[in-house]
């Protein structure tokens, strides 16, 4: 089969639909088909065209930014030449060059499936609101003119304004998760190059630090954890400096988390790559995902954490949620209820072996190449369609 995947940024860029779309094609590619990423070169240092990992990546050369979006002129011509050559397209939304994609594989008789990973909520301002009423938009025709919607769980898909305008075509898979093992003395290492002495019990998050992410529910709840376990440390893995579009935010927050910090209760350790995640997750004794709106659609770090054993705490956002209810692997909490975080945390906390989970099984169900089965399935059907 020859599959064309295509998204606004792929590899090197790092988020977690780029994560998804790469574990998701190299799957794809180690199971015999033709695989082809078209992209934006967001970087002109980038080569116009290379093969990773059995993958042909070809990026569209950008003219200018918009947002977090890009412009790229060429891109529908190529889309063009490239939706006529493929079996099936593949689209990862939010993007903005969806519905043009859209249109030319349903012109061409190919299937046209989009994969949405969340919702768009920019920060307010009167440009931002602009940007995503025309997201808004492209998402919606890129909707009527798929064959068919692909979303991580029924429950993000109930609960969001823009899915269940689908219901008719679509269909849950869970997202593809994997992590490579550690190397000998990796865990250990980790623990004595980040860890207080003696400081347990820890507390992981690993996100941005953005406003959507809850920071601030955690930091609120840090009191109430202390009181309890006053030597608790919090190891917050992901980009914290001159995040976009959230200076103001950081500098509200900051002061406080300072005297965390030299206390020991905090630590940030800043982007982690897989490696190093891996070394990470068993230094952990629970994670959160306190996340407060739709643009978290299911918190793919509590699988990763489930898979070393490391139950979460997360927002009862739809889609976050999901996780520890499937696997029984934590405790849910209130959205943006500090309070109800805390007592989440010192339940999983004083009852780890309740929560303890089957991490072998979790690892068998999000394997890359089972989603990538799943996702065959979809495609021969809509193949047989045509």
């Amino acid at each position: 089969m020859k599959i064309l995947t295509v998204l606004t940024y792929y590899r090197p860029h790092t988020s977690g639909l780029t994560i998804y779309a790469e574990r998701l094609a190299r799957a794809f590619a180690k199971r015999g088909h033709q695989v082809t990423v078209m992209t934006t070169q967001y970087d002109p240092s980038l080569p116009r065209e290379e093969m990773l990992d059995g993958i042909k990546v070809i990026r569209v050369p950008v003219m200018a930014r918009v947002s977090k979006g890009v412009l790229a002129p060429t891109f529908g011509w190529v889309a063009t030449r490239l939706a006529l050559t493929h079996d099936v397209v593949q689209m990862h939304l939010p993007q903005f060059d969806a519905p043009g994609v859209a249109f030319r594989a349903r012109l061409f008789g190919k299937p046209a499936v989009l994969t949405y990973h969340c919702d768009v909520q920019l920060p307010q301002g009167l440009f931002n609101r602009l940007v995503n009423f025309v997201l808004d938009f492209q998402n919606n025709m890129a909707g009527l003119l798929a064959s068919h919607i692909v979303t991580y769980t029924q429950d993000y898909a109930d609960n969001s304004r823009y899915l269940s305008r689908y219901a008719s075509k679509l269909t849950p898979i869970l997202p593809p998760v994997e992590l490579p093992n550690p190397e000998p003395g990796a865990v250990a290492a980790f623990a004595e190059t980040n860890l207080v002495h003696e400081r347990k019990p820890v507390i992981g998050m690993a996100a941005r630090f953005a406003s959507e992410k809850g920071v601030e529910v955690l930091l609120d709840a840090m009191p109430a954890i202390l009181q309890k376990y006053p030597k608790a440390q919090v190891l917050f893995a992901g980009t914290y400096q001159n995040v976009m579009g959230e200076q103001a935010y950081s500098d509200r927050l900051m002061p406080r988390i300072r005297e965390y910090e030299i206390q020991g209760n905090w630590k940030f350790l800043g982007n982690l790559d897989p490696v190093q995640m891996a070394a990470y997750y068993p230094n952990l004794d629970v994670i959160t995902v306190p996340s407060l709106n739709s643009t978290e659609a299911f918190g793919l770090v509590q699988i990763e954490a489930m898979m070393n054993g490391v139950p979460s705490v997360p927002s009862a956002l739809p889609g976050v949620r999901q996780p520890v209810k499937m696997h029984n692997m934590g405790v849910v909490s209130e959205i943006g209820n500090s309070s109800s975080l805390a007592s989440a945390i010192l339940e999983v906390l004083d009852h780890k072996e309740k929560y303890r989970g089957n991490p072998e099984f979790i690892k068998e169900v999000y394997d890359p190449d089972s989603i990538a089965q799943e996702y065959e399935k979809l495609f021969e059907k809509l193949m047989r369609k045509k």
